[in-house]
């Protein structure tokens, strides 16, 4: 399980790329982003087939990203969760985030004893400033021991 530690860790190293945003708005991946990019939260969308997500510059790809980038919120399909991984490893990236059905197996051997500050089985949407349903969660979470420490 993840710490509150590696979480806020892992939201103060904006910008942050997300790999999986979709162009189509009735999908998680589009309204996910379009969240936390209203929180206020400096997110890059990376998508092969964009060159811009609600007017922010998108990138084909991880190794597309530009340096400064030093953290990646996965949310693709399971089977492509561990090429980004890896990508992002290559390219130095020490923070990801893999969203709750991004998740698997490959992927976590890929960051098993790296130096990699990875999270997983967690809603950033209950993390970053959150609000509605996702502070719900959080609440019931916290009630039932089972939020971050």
């Amino acid at each position: 399980m993840a710490t509150l530690k590696q979480i806020n860790e892992f939201l103060d190293s904006q910008p942050i790329a997300l790999v999986g945003v979709s162009r189509n708005p009735k999908k998680f991946g589009y309204s996910a982003f379009k969240e936390l990019k209203e929180k206020g939260m400096n997110i890059i969308p990376v998508n092969p087939y964009a060159t811009e997500i609600l007017g922010v510059q998108a990138y084909p790809d991880v190794n597309s990203l530009p340096s400064e980038v030093k953290g990646v919120f996965i949310m693709t399909k399971k089977d492509q969760t561990p090429g980004v991984v890896k990508a992002a490893r290559e390219k130095g990236i020490k923070k990801i985030w893999i969203q709750q059905m991004a998740n698997s197996k490959e992927a976590l051997e890929e960051l098993k004893g790296s130096d990699i500050n990875y999270i997983t089985g967690e809603c950033i949407l209950m993390h970053y400033k959150p609000h509605g349903i996702h502070k719900f969660h959080g609440s019931l979470k916290k009630i039932f021991g089972r939020f971050p420490k």
